[in-house]
């Protein structure tokens, strides 16, 4: 039996939240984590930017409106506009830093959203330890069962022939340290993820391999692999399912064992209606 929590954020000064829909497998219940964008290499910006204007008095209000919503709060580190690998950014570094800073502003953790695509293409090697550094010196600052660390990378980098084994080494290396893979099943060409088959089953030819049940099959726990969808077809270039299609595809995994979740990039576009939808009759309220 499963319930839900509420599925809008709380009226609380931040409401412009990057990824939300997360079912926790560990709860007989429907809970959320919303995601600030972004925490860079450099310091906060656009709404993570944000949360750190508030008064300790208000983030401390809207953490409890959250909370007491069943939301954790996390923030998103990197997204599209760094390339911390290619920069040169030191991981272990930059991994204190943002772990102080989730702690300095009360978050429930962090989601890593790393999208080098130049280091993955030119030097997958350096990427996956740079990655692999970044998340064990991560974790020793933010220690399990205290705050989440997920990742958000993009499905093609879970193939086994490229990339020097990509995100599936990385898992191998410290994936005990994370506690999810928001995975971008979108933005990864016409025609990729764009039917239940290609989504859980048979990626197809242009990045075999990739699909939920295939990443599983490759060695990563299937509850950790949640289905990154855009809230709307304007959100990313290609990979977009409406929700009724997507719903489909969410109770064919789960009638095969996935229990781990959604994530939508991004709010308000996948509001509550949004959520509902996807959520159909397998997780009912």
């Amino acid at each position: 039996m499963f319930c839900t929590c509420p599925f809008s954020p709380p009226s609380v000064p931040v409401v412009s939240i990057f990824k939300i829909v997360r079912r926790l497998v560990d709860a007989d219940r429907l809970c959320f984590n919303s995601a600030l964008s972004f925490l860079l290499a450099s310091g906060p910006a656009d709404q993570a930017l944000q949360w750190t204007k508030l008064s300790s008095s208000e983030r401390a209000s809207a953490l409890k409106a959250y909370h007491d919503a069943g939301i954790k709060v996390i923030v998103s580190a990197f997204g599209e506009t760094e390339s911390p690998t290619t920069s040169g950014t030191d991981a272990a570094s930059t991994a204190k830093t943002m772990a102080a800073w989730v702690k300095t502003y009360g978050l429930d953790g962090i989601d890593v959203d790393y999208e080098d695509f130049t280091a993955f293409d030119a030097q997958p090697g350096q990427a996956i330890q740079w990655l692999e550094t970044f998340t064990k010196t991560l974790r020793q600052g933010l220690p399990a069962g205290q705050y989440t660390i997920s990742h958000a990378p993009v499905a093609p980098w879970f193939t086994k022939d490229n990339y020097q084994g990509g995100y599936l080494t990385v898992d191998q290396a410290v994936g005990s340290m994370i506690d999810w893979y928001n995975v971008q099943f979108y933005n990864q060409g016409s025609g990729m993820y764009t039917d239940c088959s290609g989504l859980l089953t048979n990626a197809g030819s242009s990045f075999p391999g990739t699909s939920v049940f295939q990443i599983a099959a490759a060695g990563v726990d299937l509850n950790k692999i949640v289905i990154g969808k855009p809230g709307k077809s304007s959100d990313a270039s290609n990979g977009f399912l409406s929700t009724a299609e997507l719903a489909i595809c969410v109770a064919q995994a789960q009638a095969k064992g996935w229990n781990a979740g959604v994530m939508s990039w991004e709010y308000p576009s996948a509001d509550a209606a949004w959520i509902a939808a996807v959520r159909g009759v397998v997780f009912p309220l």
